[in-house]
């Protein structure tokens, strides 16, 4: 049975005239088991969709490393789960099980393994490139058996959409909420802000995929973690009192995601923030409340932060806050709120630098990419540290003073962005 805790990280107290209280709430859950598995919280039965392009700009080498990626993915769901294969070009194909009609989702066992590795092995690459088509077969496939309660996609391009961008956001609307999605991007001639926009919206992670020898390892790992989600979908509430005003609502850790305008009202004081699904881990939100200044010596509860499982609450974290005239208290930023404050800045200073830099702004690009080696260093987040210096030249980390290297593989740009949202820890 899995099991749910949260610790609540801040300084509660605000000096004279204060109004903004903020805190790192940590979310960890233990026992999750498996997906589907009898008796999980939120048990019902899990379906996967894997979703290879086999557009024409896929090649030879590419296309024959997504049938190994997809293949490895193949191996990882567990027996008893449904699933479905779908080709992706201009149009979306229901690759496996071959149905006209009816249930879309196979159950998975021997023979239907069989089955779904001989289809991916007779994918060719033609055809272009429409994501938003890809969606909907896939938002269609689930639907076609109910009782899949728990949805998960994996998606794998290689070139930019075709489509409109209306046609795309239409399509990403219509899967929002209803099925979540891990993307991967193939060489470089994809765009990391459409992946980043389908996976943002739908829970998921996105990131490339540099040389097709990573293809198999990819696929796996991804499939592993949505195997091991044995808690199919998990809702985070925030209460705050009247004449409150919750400023946002971010998940911070592992990754930055901004969940404010996910809200959807639970009662009029209550917010509820879409997570998805959960295996055994943690992740870290940051909730930040905007209170009406009480005098000096008063104490307020500035928001309650719950898991909800359905309709049952698995944790609960308080919030506080008390107004002091005693400047030691007051002037104190908890460690981890100014860690994961950095982490956003940074994230948003890796993404803004990148923009300027493909725009021909160098000047904004060298502040910006100058700031977020700044930032790396000051957070602790070596990963970034390490990306950001494949892209620029770096005099003084502690300053953020950087030159903009003259020659950079685009696939190293890519990486860096993809990973802009990745954050680190400190320890607790």
């Amino acid at each position: 049975m899995a099991e749910f805790a949260a610790t609540v990280y801040q300084n509660e107290f605000l000096p004279d005239g204060g109004t903004d209280v903020n805190a790192i709430v940590t979310v960890t859950c233990s026992g999750a088991g498996t997906a589907g598995a009898a008796g999980a919280v939120g048990s019902g039965a899990v379906g996967e969709i894997i979703i290879v392009d086999t557009s024409g700009s896929m090649g030879h080498e590419t296309m024959e490393s997504a049938k190994e990626g997809a293949q490895a993915a193949l191996a990882e769901i567990l027996d008893g789960t449904r699933f479905a294969i779908i080709a992706g070009t201009e149009t979306a194909t229901l690759a496996f099980p071959p149905v006209q009609a009816g249930p879309a989702l196979a159950v998975m066992d021997a023979s239907t393994r069989e089955q779904a590795a001989g289809a991916i092995a007779g994918f060719r690459a033609a055809g272009g490139t429409a994501i938003g088509s890809w969606l909907d077969l896939a938002g269609t496939v689930f639907a076609s058996v109910p009782e899949v309660t728990q949805r998960h996609a994996i998606l794998l391009t290689d070139g930019e959409n075709g489509e409109q961008p209306a046609v795309l956001d239409a399509a990403i609307t219509r899967a929002t909420g209803y099925f979540q999605c891990d993307c991967r991007g193939a060489g470089t001639d994809w765009k990391v802000e459409e992946l980043r926009r389908v996976a943002t919206a739908l829970l998921g992670s996105v990131d490339i995929i540099g040389s097709p020898d990573e293809m198999r390892e990819q696929f796996r790992a991804m499939m592993q973690t949505a195997m091991a989600r044995g808690v199919a979908d998990a809702q985070l509430r925030v209460w705050s009192p009247q004449g409150a005003q919750v400023l946002f609502v971010r998940q911070v850790a592992p990754t930055v995601e901004d969940l404010t305008d996910r809200r959807v009202e639970v009662n009029a004081l209550t917010g509820g923030y879409p997570t998805g699904a959960w295996g055994d881990e943690s992740r870290d939100y940051h909730v930040a409340v905007r209170l009406p200044a009480k005098a000096v010596g008063q104490e307020q509860l500035a928001a309650r932060v719950q898991v909800a499982l359905g309709d049952d609450v698995a944790a609960q974290g308080l919030v506080k806050a008390t107004w002091s005239n005693d400047s030691e208290l007051t002037a104190k930023i908890d460690k981890q709120v100014a860690h994961y404050t950095g982490q956003t800045e940074l994230a948003s200073m890796i993404q803004e630098g990148l923009a300027a830099k493909a725009a021909g702004d160098d000047a904004t690009a060298t502040t910006k990419l100058g700031r977020a080696v700044q930032l790396a260093a000051e957070t602790g987040n070596e990963e970034a540290t390490t990306r950001l210096k494949k892209v620029v030249d770096v005099d003084d980390e502690k300053e953020g003073t950087v030159r903009l290297k003259k020659a950079v593989d685009k696939a190293d740009e890519m990486a860096l962005d993809t990973a802009s949202t990745k954050t680190t820890r400190i320890k607790k």
